[in-house]
C-alpha cells in the first residue's frame, strides 16, 4: 500500500521576493524575479521505487503562484488599547507576521508542487499540528486535486525543511472535536482539533507511541495556530472548520475518480473527542509553554 511521501530539503532555497510589480512610487516594492532564472528546490533523492522515501523532484515555479494577501499587509493589528497591547505584543514574535514573510513562503511551497501528482491547488491554510506526545508544530498545509501536502517551513531562513505528501484517495477518517488525555495523565489541552486518518487497518506499534520522534503514524492532527484572531486574513487561513470542509469536498471526489484497489472507498466524519495518549509530557509542556514549535523571536541571550 501506498505510504505517504516525506521530502527533506538539502539544500536552501533561494530567496525570492514579493510577487507584487514594481511600484516606481515605492521604490522598497521590488519587481518579482524571473521564474525561468530561478533554481527548484532539490530534495533528498533515494530510490523512487520506495514510496516511503523522497523521489527526485523538478518543481519549476508556477506561474500563476497565488497568493493570499494581495497587495494588502498581512500584519493590520486592531489598535492595542491598554488591556491588550502585551497579548498583541507577544503574537508579533512571530516570524510568520513579519510583513511580507508568509506571502514569500506560499510562493515557495507552491513551487514545490508537483502538478503531474498532486494537481492544482485548491487552498492554503496555516495550522497548529500536535504530535502523539502533544508537541506543537507550525505547518502550512495545502489541499490540491490529488493530494494532501504538509510543509515544514522555516518562516526565519524562507525555506522549506520538510514536505509530507498524502494522497486524498488514502483519507478514510476525519474526526473533530475537544483534545482529551488518558486517565491519570498530567496534560491538558484546550481547544478543538481535527484528525485525519488514511490507514484504517494499521496501528502504531508499542515502539512508535513511545518515540518522540517518529513518524509513522497513520494520521496528523492539527489544532489553531496561536495568529488566527490577530486579523481578517490570519482568521480565514487558520479556520479549521472551513479546512475540514474543503478536504472532505477535495477527498471524496478523488474517492469517486481514483478508488484504491482493495480498500473501501469513502470518507467517514465523526465528531468526537481527539485522543492524545501522553501521561506525563514534561517536554512537550516546556516546548508548548515556550513555543518552541513555531518560527518566533526568541530575543537577546547574554549579558
Amino acid at each position: 500500500m501506498e505510504e505517504p511521501q516525506k521530502e527533506a530539503a538539502n539544500e536552501e532555497q533561494p530567496h525570492r521576493f514579493s510577487s507584487s510589480p514594481a511600484d516606481p512610487e515605492n521604490p522598497g516594492n521590488p519587481a518579482p524575479a524571473d521564474p525561468g532564472n530561478l533554481a527548484p528546490l532539490e530534495l533528498a533523492s533515494p530510490a523512487a521505487d520506495d514510496p516511503g522515501k523522497a523521489a527526485p523532484v523538478d518543481r519549476p515555479q508556477d506561474e500563476g503562484a497565488r497568493t493570499v494577501m494581495g497587495d494588502e499587509d498581512p500584519l493590520e493589528l486592531p489598535s492595542a488599547g491598554p488591556a491588550n497591547f502585551l497579548p498583541h505584543f507577544k503574537l508579533r514574535k512571530f516570524f510568520v507576521l513579519r510583513p511580507g514573510t508568509l506571502n514569500q513562503a506560499i510562493k515557495d511551497i507552491e513551487a514545490l508542487v508537483d502538478k503531474e501528482i498532486d494537481g492544482s491547488i485548491h487552498s492554503i491554510w496555516l495550522m497548529a499540528e500536535v504530535d502523539h506526545w502533544n508537541n506543537e508544530k507550525e505547518r502550512l498545509v495545502l489541499i490540491t486535486d490529488n493530494s494532501l501536502l504538509l510543509f515544514k517551513y522555516d518562516f526565519v531562513m524562507l525555506r522549506c525543511d520538510q514536505i509530507q505528501r498524502i494522497p486524498l484517495n488514502f483519507v478514510d477518517r476525519i474526526t473533530y472535536g475537544a483534545f482529551v488525555f488518558p486517565k491519570g495523565s498530567l496534560l491538558r489541552r484546550e481547544g478543538e482539533g481535527l484528525r485525519i486518518f488514511w490507514d484504517r487497518l494499521r496501528e502504531p506499534s508499542f515502539t512508535s507511541r513511545w518515540n518522540p520522534f517518529t513518524t509513522d503514524f497513520p494520521y496528523t492532527t492539527f489544532t489553531y495556530h496561536p495568529v488566527k484572531d490577530i486579523s481578517d486574513t490570519f482568521t480565514t487561513i487558520c479556520n479549521i472548520n472551513k479546512f475540514r470542509e474543503q478536504l472532505m469536498n477535495a477527498a471524496q471526489k478523488v474517492h469517486a475518480v481514483k478508488p484504491v484497489p482493495g480498500k473501501a472507498n469513502g470518507i467517514l466524519l465523526l465528531n468526537q473527542n481527539i485522543q492524545i495518549e501522553a501521561y506525563v509530557g514534561l517536554m512537550s509542556f516546556i516546548g508548548n509553554q515556550n513555543k518552541l514549535g513555531y518560527c518566533m523571536a526568541r530575543g537577546n541571550i547574554g549579558f
